[in-house]
């Protein structure tokens, strides 16, 4: 028997041509994948209506383990707003099958608040991920060919940073050996994979503004150095064309759709916690230029996504937020105020009272980039009505909207709360956004602000080869990149067992690495894994698939 809910995926869909027609769109500008999916071609974006459309970003506190919903209130708020009139689209990232197949299981938001086809955005999609894969691992190719090649350019194996890619979690992966086998089978060197959200190949994807400036990225990628010190980018090999070509399609948005039939723009998929954990500008600029509001979300808290989403995103396209909404979950105060894992589905007032210095530390965060926030409460069966009144009084103290958020259960119904009250702070609060650092600044100057200011920091201390790393940094003429923080997740610190928020903390920048083709400086706290392993029970194992086709276990 099917679940009301998934019998509203199944049969709730219109074909996506009738989504374009509401965004205006012609049906022979969409390039089809099927009944239910197409991709927008480039030439449909309008620079003049990005500048009028109302941009909100969805953020959240710093998150439990299992997420706090900044999907499924990103889908709803959309639906919210498009119930009381506000033409809206919502644009996200695309799912890595990693976590699909390992602890989160699906990402297409959940309850009555999702974008469907729910099974194909979750598995293959329209093949994005795999070109991405391709393309990083041409590279790869390309190297090691150029190794054992009579015309080598003199690069030196032990210097190689550039690694294969695959969207699976597999840690046995991580660290292995190429090349064995003998001389016909290329150089014995240290070798690696990370998952292909982690390729700075999806970075780049991410960062684009269209093909030109997608291929100079890819041909500015450092892939290693000379026996004579000298960098070796990937022009160098003449990687960056056929890079491109492997890419010429996964530039392109996916249009697709909400339960409540409302459009969706899917596209680019990087991690915030080791990327910038947002989707591509080129989606956000397209949803802008078809729509009056676009609601976007950025990757686990606000000191990671938000704050990748404010520096690199917004300073590198232009793009101006109007609003942030900022996801509160009543088990995630539980925990930041001291509940243990079994306690954290149990009411307790104090434990959210304590916990309410996490949420005001973000508020203070986002308040500094001048935005304005609106407390999204997403709502559990186990929140207590009390909880939820201690969090609309901490909020209104701070000058704060907070709003109870029922999308999971009722869809577009149980968003209008909160739509009503993020057209309010559009409307009403003008935002004058600000980054929080100009790019121009030196690297370590850049690094501190954000440690300081964001996590709340007493100061940074460098490892030795993070000290290698930024004189390397100055002698490649870098030193105006981004910073893309490499961080835990679990905490404000670089010490996930910090909760709350944590006072006095020195955080440690263990080693810097370099993404010259997406104009990123990584920062590295603490140890960051690029290629996750599976849990002890995978969400996999939970999944089935019946005689003729039908999936479950996969939400």
């Amino acid at each position: 028997m099917f679940t009301d809910i998934e019998i509203a995926q199944k049969n709730s869909m219109l074909p996506i041509k009738d989504i374009a027609h509401k965004l205006k769109v012609d049906e022979d500008d969409l390039e089809l994948f099927g009944k239910y999916k197409a991709k927008l071609p480039l030439d449909l974006i309008d620079e003049a209506k990005v500048k009028n459309s109302n941009l909100v970003l969805v953020t959240a506190l710093t998150p439990t383990p299992s997420g706090e919903g900044k999907t499924t209130v990103s889908i709803g708020l959309s639906e919210g707003l498009n119930r009381i009139g506000k033409l809206t689209t919502v644009v996200l990232r695309e799912p890595s099958l990693g976590p699909v197949f390992g602890i989160k299981g699906g990402a297409a938001g959940g309850g009555y608040s999702q974008v469907v086809p729910m099974e194909d955005i979750n598995l293959h999609f329209t093949g994005d991920f795999n070109a991405v894969e391709k393309a990083n691992n041409l590279l790869a190719a390309l190297i090691d060919n150029n190794l054992q090649c009579p015309c080598t350019l003199n690069l030196d194996p032990r210097t190689i940073l550039w690694k294969r890619v695959i969207d699976m979690n597999d840690r046995s992966l991580r660290n292995i050996i190429v090349g064995l086998g003998g001389s016909q089978n290329g150089i014995p060197r240290e070798d690696g994979f990370n998952i292909t959200p982690a390729s700075e190949v999806m970075a780049i994807l991410c960062m684009a503004t269209g093909l030109e400036d997608l291929k100079k990225r890819l041909g500015d990628i450092i892939v290693g150095f000379t026996f004579d010190k000298k960098p070796v980018f990937a022009r160098d090999l003449r990687a960056e064309d056929a890079m491109a070509i492997l890419l010429r399609d996964a530039i392109k948005p996916n249009l697709v759709q909400t339960l409540e039939k409302n459009p969706a723009i899917i596209h680019g998929g990087p991690f915030a916690n080791i990327a910038q954990g947002t989707n591509t500008i080129i989606a956000t600029k397209m949803g802008m230029s078809l729509s009056d509001y676009v609601v976007t979300e950025a990757g686990f808290g606000a000191d990671l996504g938000a704050e990748k989403f404010f520096d690199i995103k917004c300073v590198a396209s232009g793009l101006k937020p109007k609003a942030v909404v900022l996801v509160v979950t009543i088990k995630a105060l539980r925990h930041h105020g001291g509940a243990e894992p079994n306690q954290i589905n149990q009411p307790n007032t104090d434990f959210v009272k304590t916990g309410f210095v996490n949420v005001e530390k973000h508020i203070e965060n986002i308040r500094k980039f001048n935005v304005e926030p609106v407390v999204a409460i997403n709502a559990f069966s186990n929140d207590t009505s009390e909880e939820i009144e201690i969090v609309k009084h901490q909020c209104a103290q701070l000058d704060i909207q907070a709003v109870l958020f029922e999308g999971w259960a009722k869809g577009g119904k149980g968003a209008e709360d909160l739509a009503k009250a993020v057209i309010d702070v559009v409307e009403n609060k003008p935002s004058s956004f600000k980054p929080l650092y100009n790019w121009d600044m030196p690297v370590k100057e850049k690094i501190e602000k954000i440690a300081k200011e964001i996590y709340g920091a007493s100061g940074v201390d460098y490892d030795k080869k993070a000290k290698l790393n930024l004189n390397r940094i100055e002698k490649l003429g870098f030193q105006n990149f981004a910073i893309c923080m490499a961080k835990t997740q679990k905490s404000f610190s670089d010490n996930e067992s910090l909760r709350g928020r944590p006072r006095d903390f020195v955080i440690t920048v263990r080693e810097i690495e370099i993404a010259s083709g997406a104009k990123f400086i990584i920062p590295i706290l603490g140890v960051m894994m690029r290629m996750p392993g599976l849990p002890g029970q995978p969400a996999s194992e939970k999944m089935k698939i019946d005689r003729d086709g039908r999936i479950s276990g996969l939400s």
